[in-house]
């Protein structure tokens, strides 16, 4: 195995964790499994609805949930030093939470490596090996990086850092990126925090501010470089606040393709205010609410969710067992 990627963003949970349900977790029947190919904005020619793309992150191997903000660089670059607040972790695989994900159809997951150690890469690669392209994998992806990683299963790599520098976008970096793997295999997180009216970038774990604002002409341009956007609410991401209503609406108006949006969502209400303000066109992840990472949330309930959205939308599974 080749050394470790680093690490680009964090999805951040609150709550203390329970035992995993994920190997208790009785087969659903009549629920596709094949692992069909990823959806991409070019063939999106289905309604939209919002969907629940859900989450693997892994820190030092294991899958965990951190607090947002409490895991920084080690002192030299020893991920054994990195103490951060953790309030979630289990023994059971991330390959497990991907057969899951598989199991029940949930597609356009995020794989996030936290830590930059080889047990993390490997946990990462075994998650998308275990759904060919139903996940998307981040953390420190590259150009020289991603390829490994698309060819191990992921449908899509998520880059943030690597393309934000000195508080601009790094050009040069993108089109590096697009040319390794194509606009079609690339998703940007842009996730941001509220300064005065606006939204901007914040990279580096959450600690550094850019001057990129989140705004319909920064969407639009950067549009033309990828499939999807990512986009963390770090005001309210990880403390089950409730999501950021404002930048959900924003999202819905201004971006052009497939944007998810992460974010204190806690229950299914918040999923309705995810989907009512972005019309449809925002997707909703949820981390530490759900009961497999700790938290009250019934995944399965949003699994019906999801569900019932793509019957909304009239998207039909092409498998004969749907």
């Amino acid at each position: 195995m080749s050394a470790a990627v680093h690490l680009g963003g964090v999805r951040a949970p609150v709550r203390v964790a329970r035992a995993s349900r994920v190997d208790r977790r009785p087969t659903r029947a009549g629920r596709a499994t094949s692992a069909s190919a990823a959806i991409s904005s070019s063939e999106k020619n289905v309604p939209r609805a919002g969907r629940f793309p859900p989450g693997i992150d892994i820190h030092q191997g294991r899958v965990k949930q951190i607090v947002g903000g409490t895991l920084k660089d080690a002192p030299h670059g020893s991920p054994a030093s990195e103490t951060p607040e953790t309030n979630f972790q289990t023994e059971t695989s991330s390959a497990e939470f991907a057969r899951m994900y598989r199991r029940d159809d949930v597609r356009g997951g995020h794989v996030i490596m936290l830590s930059r150690d080889d047990a993390t890469l490997q946990a990462a690669m075994d998650a998308v090996s275990a759904f060919p392209n139903g996940l998307q994998v981040g953390g420190g992806v590259t150009a020289e990086t991603a390829a490994p990683l698309l060819d191990a299963g992921a449908s899509h790599v998520i880059v943030t850092s690597y393309v934000f520098r000195d508080g601009m976008v790094d050009q040069e970096r993108l089109d590096a990126l697009v040319a390794a793997v194509g606009k079609e295999r690339v998703v940007l997180d842009l996730s941001c925090r509220k300064k005065g009216d606006e939204y901007y970038v914040v990279t580096d774990r959450w600690q550094k501010w850019t001057d990129l604002k989140v705004d319909e002409e920064t969407m639009r341009e950067l549009a033309k470089h990828c499939d999807e956007f990512l986009v963390h609410g770090v005001d309210v991401e990880g403390m089950k606040l409730g999501v950021d209503e404002e930048l959900v609406r924003r999202l819905g108006v201004r971006s052009p393709i497939p944007v998810t949006y992460a974010g204190g969502a806690r229950s299914l209400d918040d999923l309705e205010l995810v989907r009512r303000p972005g019309g449809g066109r925002v997707d909703v992840t949820v981390g530490s609410a759900l009961d497999c990472f700790g938290g009250e949330l019934k995944y399965d309930d949003v699994v019906a969710w999801h569900d019932h959205q793509k019957t909304l939308a009239g998207i039909v599974c092409d498998d004969p067992e749907c």
